[in-house]
């Protein structure tokens, strides 16, 4: 009976012992740190073209403008074109009127600069009223107000230039058309710093002016979107003297290739090196990947994002068959910014594109690596 009594204390003894351990491991788990993703990178933007950070190290060690633009597009010839060309810039949409004033004509009428007037949408056409809304004249399907200097378009800003008010869907297209050389004035402050090199300006005024005369997205309405779609655009209230003196200083001077005017694109930061093609799209012969030495002054020229797995398995979730287990990139261009990648998750595996990859986690560019710690 003792025997029995002895072994019977041993079992529960070791019972215990081993419900002690189990709470221990488990502990040991709950306090285990969680997994995160680690994703490391460069650049900042598509990757095609000029690199500001790049154009900017390359003035400041001595090179010029037409040298510049020479390393980042293949075979390409700056050449100044004469005569004043003009760009329309889409500059928003409303649905109501549009007061302004500045203006001197408009469908055929005399108006007085101080005085405000209404552009009214009247279904497919426009018409010209007081500003109190009294009709003065129907415009057609366009209305062009003329100005001496600048117009002021309640609400949007002060443009050099003339408004147009164009009817559409949802109310009136309010399009400044301008000279295209005030359009680089209004445009350049907008995309680089005015206190960077004068190369590096001059080299950004002919690359905006080329842009804005080689593009064309809204047809017959307007030429250029006044935001990152085309290039950012701002009108007087964004002009400063120094990058006026570089649009001044190329004025009528244009990247061509092979005798056109090209579309010469440019972005922030490339990382160290440019990409050759944007993705999904054809092969352009002007594009080219080249050693970008100079993107080191960018504060995206190297970055590190950190997810938890939750945030993970959050933000591609659309894209994830279960919950993401691993990234594998499958393509990568020129440079190492990422075309195609595998998502495997806990129930498959699919296929997405790299810039897809990049706006679901919020990515500066394309170029990354992922590892999971």
């Amino acid at each position: 009976m003792e025997i029995l009594k002895r072994a019977t204390t041993r079992r529960a003894a070791a019972a215990a012992a081993a419900a002690v351990l189990l709470l221990v491991a488990l502990a040991g788990a709950a306090a285990a740190p969680a997994k995160t993703w680690v994703v490391k990178g460069g650049g900042f933007g598509h990757g095609v073209g000029m690199s500001a950070w790049g154009a900017y190290g390359y003035a400041k060690h001595g090179w010029g403008y037409e040298r510049i633009i020479g390393h980042y597009y293949r075979r390409v010839k700056v050449k100044r074109e004469k005569g004043n060309r003009r760009v329309r810039v889409l500059l928003a949409t409303r649905s109501g009127d549009v007061k302004f004033d500045g203006a001197v004509k408009a469908c055929g009428r005399k108006l007085k600069a101080g005085r405000t007037y209404r552009a009214q949408s009247r279904g497919s056409k426009v018409r010209l009223a007081t500003s109190k809304g009294r009709r003065i004249a129907g415009c057609g399907g366009r209305l062009h107000a003329k100005s001496r200097g600048t117009v002021d378009i309640h609400g949007i800003g002060e443009y050099r230039g003339a408004l147009e008010a164009v009817p559409s869907p949802g109310g009136l297209l309010v399009v400044n058309r301008l000279d295209v050389e005030d359009y680089v004035r209004g445009s350049l402050p907008g995309e680089i710093p005015p206190s960077w090199p004068k190369q590096s300006l001059k080299a950004f005024a002919i690359a905006i002016r080329s842009i804005a005369l080689s593009t064309d997205v809204g047809g017959k309405a307007f030429d250029v979107y006044a935001d990152t779609r085309t290039q950012v655009y701002g009108g007087v209230k964004l002009e400063s003297k120094r990058t006026n003196r570089a649009a001044k200083a190329t004025r009528g001077k244009l990247v061509t290739y092979k005798g056109k005017v090209i579309q010469s694109t440019y972005f922030s930061a490339s990382g160290g090196r440019t990409e050759s093609r944007f993705l999904g799209g054809p092969k352009v012969p002007y594009y080219r990947s080249v050693k970008d030495p100079y993107d080191h002054f960018s504060p995206q020229h190297r970055w590190t994002f950190r997810f938890s797995q939750a945030e993970m398995d959050s933000r591609l979730g659309p894209y994830v068959d279960g919950r993401l287990r691993k990234i594998k990139v499958l393509e990568r261009g020129d440079s190492p910014r990422i075309d195609e990648a595998r998502l495997v998750g806990s129930r498959g595996s699919t296929k997405v594109r790299g810039d897809t990859l990049q706006v679901a986690l919020g990515l500066y560019d394309r170029w990354a690596h992922f590892k999971k710690r």
